[in-house]
């Protein structure tokens, strides 16, 4: 008899997180005044944490996140990627700092 005790327990934990997991994934309407006023707000302070910890664990969020900002304050050029070799005469290097002594 306390198998099938212990089976229903079993069942209604699942049934509910089942049912928990449904309620969590059903999207949700968002006025415009919502949204602009979540957008202003920022991380908070949970949330900012979490961003610092991230980045300390994994450096290239850390990159990510300076990307973002930049975004955000309209600083950044897609065609400045890290991986692009500079322009032709845009380079920092001038001519005689090559790091070699001139002769």
């Amino acid at each position: 008899m306390s198998d099938w005790i212990g089976l229903g327990v079993i069942l209604f934990i699942v049934l509910c997180g089942l049912f928990g997991l449904s309620r969590l994934s059903k999207p949700y309407d968002v006025s415009t005044e919502e949204f602009e006023r979540r957008a202003q707000e920022g991380p908070g302070l949970l949330g900012a944490s979490l961003i610092g910890l991230q980045s300390a664990l994994d450096p290239a969020k850390e990159k990510s996140v300076e990307v973002l900002e930049d975004l955000k304050q309209g600083r950044y050029d897609g065609e400045q990627e890290s991986g692009d070799p500079p322009e032709a005469g845009e380079g920092s290097n001038e001519e005689g700092t090559h790091g070699e002594a001139d002769a």
